[in-house]
């Protein structure tokens, strides 16, 4: 078998991997990128295009998306790409007071952490969207949503990391660990052993099978989101569309139930938005049913009737396809970024759920800053792996 080395080895080509290496040779490092499939056949190739910052809680998740998202405007153009990305602003609608209650509870913590939202009257909230049901009460605006697309973020990083010296591999599935003396010094391949100072787990919803070869136990768990296409029609929304419902199912599907108990089980809440071929995008669900990708049609039709109930005109709207993607969630809802204490040598960035496409630039300066030795980000001592394995 062949030995070859590398600075660093990151496991998985999704936007997180592909992020980091691309920030990596802005900092003259040569990573070499592995992935088992092709570049962007997991989470990232299966979701929606939405830039979310309304949907954060408040603290350091909101202040690394607001950062993210800053990044964003000037991208395009620093990758050499079109991004197909756009800054129209989202709205979340409100459909009944218990829903206003917790939203004005929830917007009021975002502005007072910096996010610029509001809660606007239900006729304002049909002004800005005129397909919004009559029986929306209000809604919240934030101009601060956007949307951008995930297969072409994902491609142009990778595009522009083997520009700057990055060895990128399609096909190239890892096997195993070199660990010694609580160090990981490389990776065991199929074409052979591959030495490395650094070795990063951007592995995803599969980060916790690379964990596993390195004796670790990552609370990482895929979140199945199931989405549906229409068929091609005129502009009919501006910016991304979600429901309260959204927020609620993401962060307490309990206070759902009572409304739809079916609904609650399959963490039911609208996301929609347009692309610039026409087409809606509507999701989604969050279901635990481990690595099962497949669509169902119960949780087709109960997407669909909440959807319905914000956006009446989908009544009569073909729908051309549906699919799933499994997000990569973790307990506490934030991702797990940086070293391993205890196993030097060893990188995490994984677990992002959601919010991959969203952090995805933030991740990757911060990690490659971090491997590279430069001013590392003080919250990434916050973000690692130790947090779950001191509160054991």
């Amino acid at each position: 078998m062949s030995q070859r080395t590398a600075d660093v080895v990151i496991i998985g080509g999704g936007v997180i991997g592909t992020a980091i290496a691309y920030y990596l040779t802005k900092q003259g490092v040569r990573p070499i990128l592995l992935e088992r499939d092709d570049i962007c056949a997991g989470t990232s190739g299966a979701c929606d295009k939405a830039i979310s910052m309304q949907s954060k809680n408040p603290g350091v998740h909101l202040d690394l998306a607001l950062e993210s998202s800053a990044m964003f405007p000037a991208l395009g153009e620093e990758l050499g790409a079109d991004l197909d990305y756009h800054r129209h602003g989202g709205m979340i609608a409100i459909e009944n007071e218990r829903q206003m209650a917790i939203m004005e509870k929830f917007v009021e913590r975002q502005k007072n952490h910096g996010l610029p939202v509001e809660i606007i009257s239900g006729d304002e909230a049909r002004r800005r969207q005129p397909a919004f049901s009559p029986s929306i009460i209000a809604a919240t605006y934030s101009p601060a949503d956007a949307e951008v697309s995930p297969l072409k973020l994902t491609f142009a990083f990778a595009r522009a990391a083997r520009r700057g010296g990055a060895d990128i591999r399609a096909g190239a599935e890892v096997r195993g660990l070199l660990v010694n003396a609580g160090r990981v010094e490389g990776v065991v391949t199929r074409e052979g052993n591959i030495s490395a100072g650094v070795v990063v787990n951007a592995a995803g919803v599969f980060a916790p099978a690379v964990g596993r070869m390195a004796g670790l136990e990552l609370p990482i768990k895929p979140r199945r989101g199931q989405i549906i296409v229409t068929e091609p029609m005129p502009p009919m929304i501006r910016g991304e569309i979600w429901s309260a419902r959204y927020i609620v199912a993401k962060y307490n599907p309990e206070m759902i139930r009572s409304e739809d108990p079916e609904a609650a089980d399959l963490g039911v809440g609208l996301a929609a938005g347009q692309t610039a071929e026409g087409t809606l995008l509507i999701g989604g669900t969050r279901e635990f049913v481990g690595y099962d990708t497949a669509v169902t049609p119960e949780a087709t039709a109960a997407v669909l009737r909440h959807a319905v109930n914000i956006l009446p005109f989908l009544a009569k709207i073909h729908v051309i396809r549906t699919f799933a993607g499994l997000r990569p969630y973790t307990p506490d809802g934030m991702p797990i970024l940086g070293p391993v204490e205890g196993l030097e040598g060893f990188v995490i960035a994984a677990g992002h759920e959601g919010d991959g496409i969203a952090l995805a630039p933030k991740t990757g300066k911060m990690i490659a800053e971090y491997i590279a030795g430069a001013e590392t980000d003080k919250r990434l001592r916050g973000l690692t792996l130790s947090r779950f394995q001191q509160a054991k």
